[in-house]
């Protein structure tokens, strides 16, 4: 049973999962889908799909990844942090995983564009090439607000999980304050046009703040702590 599981393997299996989400998210994003899309131009933007087809696709087939190793993450958090208080590692766990569903659905609209930019036959048939360019466009800009929605949702489980590390004894109190700082960060995308605004310095504090929380979790979780809080939440 996982929940009988050492606190410090479930600890080092979520940095090794943090890591392949923050890897896969970044080579996606960062290598794909940023370089291939041409701001506001809806015909550059389809020629770059379609002459780097096979890329597009393996940024997808990453993206699935990513959200399968954050998805793993959420209830590993949940595990480990329960013993702090079961009711609100719950609650962060469902934000989590609400923001999880939100971006994975939102990636369908990422695929989206190379089906009707390589539709033959009569299912577009009465469109132009032009507006089969602005279509496709527009459903990559839907994946794009999809997944600013889920960042607000993982403002506010990322949030959560800080106060309770803070709350913790077995993990460092500094840990849970860098993690609740991140939250807020992320939490401005409950407002997409500030978030993306501010995404660059958002984005740098909440890597650095991922690397800390990587390391501290491989040096380990004070299990005797963790079996103190675990007992005593009985």
């Amino acid at each position: 049973m996982i929940s009988r599981t050492s606190p410090r393997l479930i600890g080092r299996v979520i940095a090794l999962l943090f890591l392949l989400t923050i890897i896969t998210g970044v080579f996606a994003q960062g290598f794909v889908s940023d370089r291939l899309y041409v701001s506001n131009d809806a015909a550059a933007t389809a020629t770059n799909f379609l002459t780097h087809r096979g890329l597009y696709e393996l940024g997808f087939t990453v993206f699935i990844i990513e959200m399968a190793s954050n998805i793993a993450t959420t209830a590993l958090w949940y595990v480990l942090l329960r013993p702090v208080s079961r009711s609100i590692a719950l609650v962060a766990a469902f934000l989590d995983l609400s923001g999880g569903i939100i971006k994975t659905f939102a990636r369908v609209f990422f695929i989206a564009p190379l089906f009707v930019l390589g539709t033959s036959g009569t299912v577009f048939a009465g469109f132009t090439p032009q507006q089969l360019q602005s279509l496709s466009l527009i459903l990559f800009k839907v994946n794009n607000q999809g997944t600013s929605l889920a960042m607000a949702f993982f403002g506010f489980s990322v949030l959560l999980n800080g106060f309770l590390i803070f709350r913790s004894t077995f993990l460092p109190r500094w840990l849970g304050v860098l993690a609740m700082i991140s939250g807020l960060c992320w939490l401005t995308f409950i407002y997409p046009p500030f978030g993306r605004g501010i995404f660059m310095y958002t984005a740098l504090f909440g890597l650095m703040s991922s690397v800390a929380m990587i390391v501290r979790l491989f040096i380990g979780v004070n299990e005797e702590k963790w079996k103190e809080a675990a007992v005593a939440a009985v």
